[in-house]
């Protein structure tokens, strides 16, 4: 099976890392790929921004099933484009997408099956978004309608603070992601992140992970698009699966079949989980990134046949077998990061790092320079590991990041310090 896979983060390096070990697989393209994912496969360049010229390409090339890993192609219609060409594609239409491309439509649509999830409103005027905030109580909770790169969320302490947050967003702190905002009441509890694969009509559950999205220790600073995680997670036990699959998952897949937009690839559900319920923090229309890492690392089982009976309607009698051992990330990143940062410092010691017991290193936002490795992004590497519990995981990608010579970057140095708490 020939198989493109478009993206090239963190998340790609890992899928692609996963679909190489596949028997099924006879070529593997990249676009754009990574200096770590392009040991892996084949590197092209199209513009993944034009859907046409990703059909064209796997039409020239006879591709049997296109993968997609970011966000913004599906935003840009390129589940639609390759199936209207007849092409496999794993990842939904634009209509489905919807789900993580607007907040406002995944309100809409969980309001319409009664899926637990935070209250809210929506807004493209700044007086009636402060006059719908002096209705809520602090902590107030600001998000672009759109992608923001995992950036789109303000966590404001006081109304001036909500207030400064509603004014930069509305006038293009995020760009046309912040042309709207949703204001929602601030849920407490403990976070999870749960996938599952679907081809509009069956689903696959998979794991749960939990990531780390301040930037900093303590859980301080900026959100980021993930600094961090491991499974799993404490928090996620059997009865919440059940529920998040009963009451937000299965509801919501059928409700866009409904509608005649059925989801197809992986769907992320982001939960805020208290005194044992969840409730929906946010869909995300791809794998998570840095959970979907993990996910990487834990499954046992060929993940390529799964990939390719969701893209064409056949996932019924598909399985997964997972590992009974724990996984653990630290993610690397440049100084400043989430906010402004510099490009091209040298990183070294990623082969020793690689030779480490049970760990593994993705590139997220890295380049060649003939022999040097230099940082070409935020997020730059992800540290993996694997072990018999979570603290062995922890303390092996620990091992790993320490073996990484990078003065310019930083990473969090508490991953996982809820289920050390947990088992003290």
């Amino acid at each position: 099976m020939k198989v493109l896979l478009i993206g090239g983060g963190g998340r790609e390096h890992a899928l692609g890392w996963k679909i190489a070990q596949s028997p099924l697989l006879s070529k593997l393209y990249v676009d754009p790929g990574n200096p770590g994912l392009n040991h892996i496969g084949a590197p092209v360049t199209t513009d993944m921004a034009n859907p046409r010229a990703i059909v064209a390409f796997a039409q020239e090339n006879h591709v049997d099933l296109v993968v997609v890993g970011p966000e913004a192609p599906l935003a840009a219609g390129l589940g639609d484009a390759l199936r209207a060409a007849g092409i496999a594609c794993f990842g939904p239409d634009r209509d489905a997408a919807r789900l993580e491309t607007s907040k406002s439509f995944m309100k809409e649509v969980c309001a319409a099956v009664d899926a637990p999830t935070a209250a809210s409103g929506t807004f493209a005027e700044a007086g009636a978004a402060k006059a719908f905030l002096r209705e809520q109580t602090a902590p107030y909770v600001i998000k672009a309608d759109g992608l923001a790169a995992g950036k789109g969320v303000i966590i404001a302490e006081s109304l001036a603070d909500a207030d400064a947050a509603i004014d930069e967003m509305l006038a293009g702190q995020f760009g046309a992601a912040s042309a709207e905002i949703v204001i929602e009441e601030f849920m407490e509890g403990e976070e999870a992140s749960f996938f599952a694969i679907t081809d509009g009509e069956t689903i696959l559950p998979m794991i749960a992970a939990q990531d780390h999205k301040r930037a900093y220790d303590g859980d301080k600073g900026p959100n980021t698009g993930g600094m961090g995680a491991y499974s799993p997670a404490r928090v996620f036990t059997e009865e919440i699966r059940t529920k998040t699959l009963e009451r937000i998952v299965e509801p919501v897949v059928a409700e866009l079949a409904r509608r005649g937009s059925p989801y197809v690839g992986v769907l992320y559900a982001g939960l805020m989980i208290k005194d044992g319920d969840p409730r929906l923090v946010e869909f995300n229309a791809r794998f998570g990134d840095p959970e979907c890492q993990i996910l990487m690392r834990l499954l046992k089982s060929d993940l390529l046949p799964v990939l390719h009976a969701a893209a064409t309607g056949a996932l019924q009698g598909q399985s997964f077998d997972w590992s009974r051992d724990a996984g653990a990330l630290v993610v690397m990143a440049a100084d400043g990061y989430p906010g402004a940062y510099e490009k091209g410092s040298v990183i070294r010691g990623v082969d020793e790092a690689n030779a480490a017991p049970g760990v593994v290193v993705f590139h997220a936002g890295t380049k060649k320079d003939g022999d040097l490795l230099r940082a070409n992004g935020g997020r730059v590497l992800n540290v993996t590991a694997t072990g018999a519990d979570i603290r062995e995981a922890i303390d092996r990608a620990y091992t790993g990041a320490a073996a990484i010579d990078w003065p310019e970057g930083f990473y969090r140095r508490d991953i996982g310090w809820r289920a050390l708490e947990a088992g003290k």
